[in-house]
């Protein structure tokens, strides 16, 4: 089957809105929407097919645009390879040049339809937050960390894992019904890192997965968030032959609780990062400062444990 590549580009406004185009009269799959891009020409670079689609098809010139995800799907008639970028900065406003319409949308709730099939499971995706916080009650205490915890939920944060392996079933159920009374009126969705069954029983929103319990999966849990802990090529890869909704991979940098593992740096990181058909949130050493650099080798994120709870 014939293989296509695009550059494809999630133009997003600060507001959290994206570009949508429709597919103009007498193209294939008229009438349905799509992220604006198109093909990959022989020899060329997929920013560079990036730039020159969106001034032909939008007008605009790409100020700030960072790789994102890789995702391939098979129609009837081709097999295309999406390459994903994140479009945050461009000059002049977009306009439908090859007379399609355009309409910038929420990814939670879209009032334009139908998508393109490739595109659907891209909106999942643009519905995860660039913060992913991981609990510390073990170095903080219960009582300290529920009051980081309301204050950084008061600032924004919209997903969380609940991370504590060394408390009893009792006490982390105790916990647990806490945490989620704090994050219920944010609407914010909280992952247990422990069981499924655990998981759903507690009431969590979803599940983080060790490396360990990833490798011994077959399938995903169904119904819920699932995410996994990824060291190295091969856990990524199971967590995309799973399908999971995201991977956390690490260490990228040093860090204060496993000082003497191998990091993998940046540019290991973006190696591993840039194939994914998931998003992948960039662990370990990580400050907010850093989230620009992780956008830019490729992760959807940043994901902190201290980090997260410091005023």
């Amino acid at each position: 089957m014939k293989v296509v590549r695009a550059a494809v580009a999630i133009l997003q406004r600060p507001d959290g809105q994206v570009l949508l185009a429709e597919r103009p009269a007498g193209k294939p799959w008229e009438g349905w929407w799509e992220f604006p891009g198109g093909k990959i020409e022989a020899g060329e670079e997929p920013y560079h097919a990036l730039v020159r689609e969106l001034h032909e098809e939008l007008g605009i010139e790409v100020s700030t645009a960072y790789p994102w995800m890789l995702r391939r799907f098979d129609y009837p008639d081709r097999s295309v390879e999406l390459h994903f970028f994140i479009v945050r900065a461009w000059q002049r406003e977009p306009a439908g040049c090859e007379g399609q319409r355009l309409s910038w949308q929420n990814p939670h709730l879209l009032t334009v339809g139908p998508m393109l099939p490739a595109n659907e499971p891209i909106l999942a995706a643009l519905n995860l937050p660039s913060l992913y916080a991981i609990s510390n009650v073990l170095e903080l205490g219960e009582q300290r960390f529920l009051a980081a915890l309301q204050r950084v939920l008061d600032q924004g944060l919209q997903l969380l894992q609940l991370r504590e392996k060394q408390l009893a079933v009792d006490a982390l159920r105790a916990l647990a019904e806490k945490v989620l009374a704090l994050a219920q009126p944010y609407q914010a969705r909280v992952l247990l890192n422990g069981e499924v069954d655990t998981a759903r029983n507690l009431g969590f929103a979803g599940v983080h997965l060790s490396s360990e319990h990833l490798m011994a999966l077959s399938e995903r849990p169904q119904g819920m968030l699932c995410a996994a802990s990824c060291h190295d090529r091969r856990q990524l890869e199971q967590a995309q032959r799973l399908a999971l909704d995201f991977a956390v991979l690490s260490p990228v940098l040093p860090t204060l609780s496993h000082p003497d593992s191998q990091v993998l740096g940046w540019d290991g990181f973006s190696a591993l990062a840039q194939g994914s058909s998931l998003p992948v949130y960039a662990l370990g050493g990580m400050q907010s400062m850093d989230i620009e650099k992780a956008w830019q080798h490729g992760a959807h994120g940043i994901a902190m444990m201290r980090r997260a709870w410091e005023e």
